[in-house]
């Protein structure tokens, strides 16, 4: 580990693209060079002065190799290379994934991630950090540090069992060893332990106009999700209804003009492989059965952002099989249509080349921000990096 940070801060020059079609610039580069360990599940802040703010985690895998923490790196307003590397979150002996940063409404930092007890996924134990001032330059000057332990109530089974219900789950075979999926669910949600583990973030954290934070999380023991919900600036939390269905997990949030949320969910259930959708009324308090949209997914986390002019950016693995390739999606009328649509990057399926899990965000100066995966193979090496780019939203349009 010493040995790539000290490479990766020793390295000037870095891929770096610009391109100038009319009045919509974009450039894009990689945060630090290729290299062989595991990085993935990026994610990207704005700070008050116009500073970028990434992390992810890194390791020699995730929940099952206990090396893996999480990293950051800093790109001024003005910069094209980004800072050295440091470290943001590693809880000894424990791996350290699924980083989500957020700025409120203070410009204060906030870190979310998970540590992962047992290398299993669902003992993970919901973690968040934050820093009130950023330093000069490293990593922020944390000065205040929880856990996060959901309590969703009794409710929480009613509403698994119902949900299952009503899009239709047919249990099949059945054998006192072998409970059908939706028992075996059911009464996994009756015990008040299970409830309360393995919640995960992967999506950016959004505020509503009443100072509302949702923090979409999911659940890979219970195949649903969620979202956190504090009403008083991060410092208290409170579980949502649940978001039931066929595997809907890793939810990114989006806000409709009539206020209605919309969450689009990775699908991690059978065929037909498509992103999958809920709904809330209620400022993210109840939420929808989930159900299928005609948006391809390969089982992979996408990310959809509002803009600051109420459109709409969804960043996507467009296939049913594969994550090579990344597309940009533009909708001008909630989600109905996705009139303007660009990739970002996309190679030969099976050359190596995959990009994914996305994270995107707008900034004050409404520059778009994206980061995600990266990988390619380079001779016998499948190498990875994390990837960043910044473009104008008319970028999307010029294609």
């Amino acid at each position: 580990m010493k040995h790539f940070i000290l490479t990766a801060c020793m390295v000037s020059t870095l891929l770096i693209s610009t391109l100038a079609h009319s009045e919509a610039e974009f450039s894009s580069e990689l945060i630090f060079p290729l290299q062989e360990k595991h990085v993935h599940g990026s994610t990207l802040a704005e700070m008050h002065n116009g500073e970028i703010v990434a992390a992810w985690f890194h390791g020699s895998g995730e929940r099952k190799s206990n090396d893996v923490q999480v990293l950051g790196a800093r790109l001024g307003q003005d910069d094209t290379e980004w800072s050295n590397i440091f470290p943001m979150a590693d809880t000894p002996d424990l791996p350290d994934c699924n980083p989500v940063l957020y700025t409120d409404s203070d410009n204060r930092l906030f870190l979310f991630w998970i540590a992962v007890q047992g290398n299993r996924w669902e003992y993970s134990i919901l973690k968040y950090k934050r820093a009130d001032r950023m330093s000069v330059s490293g990593p922020p000057n944390w000065n205040w540090q929880d856990n996060i332990i959901l309590k969703p109530g009794e409710q929480f089974s009613k509403q698994i069992n119902d949900g299952l219900l009503e899009v239709g789950l047919r249990d099949g075979m059945w054998g006192e060893y072998a409970l059908p999926y939706r028992r075996q669910l059911t009464e996994a949600a009756k015990d008040s332990h299970k409830r309360q583990m393995g919640w995960m973030g992967r999506a950016q954290a959004i505020t509503l106009p009443s100072g509302r934070i949702l923090l979409p999380l999911y659940s890979d023991g219970f195949n649903v999700s969620l979202c956190a919900i504090s009403d008083d600036q991060g410092d208290t939390w409170r579980a949502s209804g649940p978001m039931v269905g066929l595997a809907p997990i890793q939810p990114t949030l989006t806000r409709g003009k009539d206020g209605t949320l919309y969450a689009w969910c990775r699908d991690s259930g059978g065929a037909p492989n498509r992103v999958m959708l809920s709904t809330s009324k209620d400022d993210g308090d109840t939420w929808s059965v989930t159900h299928d949209t005609e948006l391809f997914n390969p089982g992979s986390s996408l990310a959809a952002v509002t803009l600051k002019d109420g459109r709409w950016l969804m960043l996507l693995n467009d296939t049913e099989r594969g994550r090579h390739q990344l597309l940009l999606m533009l909708s001008d009328d909630d989600g109905k249509t996705w009139s303007h649509q660009r990739y970002l990057d996309k190679a030969e399926m099976g050359s190596g080349g995959s990009y994914e899990y996305p994270t995107i965000m707008q900034a004050k100066n409404g520059k778009i921000h994206v980061s995600y995966t990266y990988k390619e193979n380079v001779g016998d090496k499948h190498l990875k990096s994390i990837k960043h780019a910044a473009f104008d939203v008319d970028w999307v349009k010029e294609n």
